[in-house]
């Protein structure tokens, strides 16, 4: 049989070679390559009966993907305050783990693994999305940027601050997510403390003005990340639980004087507690890579666990920050969206497919499952 493209077997054979290719251990879970699938919210769940993932077509979009090493799952709000986005999933409820089931299931059928992404969005929702819910945060500052809800876009409102026994609450809400996930058959739980959502918050002293065990000093503004991490630890084991972070991403209205002092401190109590990954989105969420205010090569030498690097990635600085050793494996987000073969195309040095911006939100199977694959673009 020949090869979709003429070049494709020599370059497969070439890539096999290629420590991007080959199989890592990420704390207890082994994956067959060191390409990953990112996080990418696609507001495709079920919203009119709870936030339920898992239909046919949930299913087929991470079949389709599930040539990636590790996927991690898109973002699953923890609660219903957690939500910021239509339609997204939820992990808190009986029917919601019924649904990821269903998903985990036909990942590992394919050989791959997942790992479920708990998110709480902290300020960045509104009412309307929240079940008329007032936004919550570490300290009641009014965000800028707009939310998108059924009644159309909105400007972001004014949250309000967490008192210190709802703080132990939404940790709980973590807790209860992470054994959700391992219920629904996930291998293990990427925290989200990144992009200006709630874990965010409380580290960043441009959201984070308390005053209390909190707020102020680093070790305290680390403090609601460390607990929700140990928390998780103590529910599914630190060799099931990453946690992805972006030290100098300004999305969201999220800033910090001193990234360094916070996410070093951060990244050092991390591996004291020997988690299986960090996530490091590198520079700004979607956008520059070489934003100044933290050393990740700091970062790669001090966490032992593995280093899953994210942001911009093409094939060849994917290939060569892992063959140097300056990260584990690579995560894909937009490429992965438009390719769902991604990893066949990066072996094969192939074309890749563009993706739509305009269908990355919008319901139904245009722009989620009807990329084309290698062979049907031959």
């Amino acid at each position: 049989m020949n090869a979709p493209l003429s070049h494709s077997n020599t370059q497969v054979a070439q890539a096999e070679n290629k420590k991007l290719f080959q199989p890592l251990r990420i704390g207890d879970i082994e994956v067959a390559n060191r390409v990953v699938m990112a996080p990418l919210t696609r507001g495709r769940a079920d919203e009119a009966n709870g936030d339920i993932p898992g239909s046919a077509m949930n299913v087929e979009y991470y079949r389709q993907r599930s040539n990636a090493g590790l996927i991690i799952s898109e973002g699953t709000q923890v609660s219903p305050i957690g939500k910021g986005y239509m339609a997204t999933p939820g992990i808190y409820s009986d029917a919601q783990v019924e649904g990821w089931k269903a998903i985990t299931q036909v990942v590992h059928d394919a050989g791959s693994k997942i790992v479920a992404q708990i998110w709480h969005v902290g300020r960045v929702t509104h009412s309307d999305l929240t079940g008329g819910a007032q936004p919550v945060a570490p300290s009641a500052i009014q965000p800028e940027g707009i939310a998108y809800t059924h009644n159309g876009k909105v400007e972001l409102p004014m949250p309000r601050a967490l008192s210190v026994e709802e703080i132990a609450q939404v940790v709980e809400e973590y807790r209860r997510g992470a054994a959700n996930a391992i219920r629904a058959g996930f291998d293990g739980v990427e925290i989200h403390g990144a992009n200006g959502y709630l874990i965010d918050q409380f580290l960043r002293d441009g959201a984070n003005k308390r005053t209390d065990v909190y707020g102020g000093s680093v070790e305290n503004r680390c403090r609601f990340a460390l607990e929700v991490v140990d928390a998780v630890i103590a529910e599914v084991g630190a060799g099931r639980v990453g946690i992805r972070l972006s030290p100098v991403t300004p999305v969201n209205d999220i800033s910090d004087s001193n990234p360094q002092a916070v996410f070093g401190y951060l990244v050092e109590e991390l591996n004291k507690r020997g988690i299986a990954f960090i996530h490091f989105i590198e520079g700004a969420t979607g956008g520059a890579r070489d934003l100044p205010g933290f050393d990740f090569a700091w970062a790669r030498q001090t966490f032992k666990g593995v280093y899953i690097a994210n942001n911009g990635y093409n094939r060849d600085l994917a290939i060569d920050v892992v063959e140097s050793g300056r990260a584990d494996a690579v995560a894909f987000g937009r490429l992965y969206i438009a390719n769902p073969d991604l990893v066949q195309r990066l072996k094969s040095n192939a074309p890749v497919n563009a993706p739509n911006p305009q269908t990355f939100y919008t319901p139904g199977p245009v722009g989620y499952v009807d990329y084309p694959h290698l062979q049907q673009a031959a």
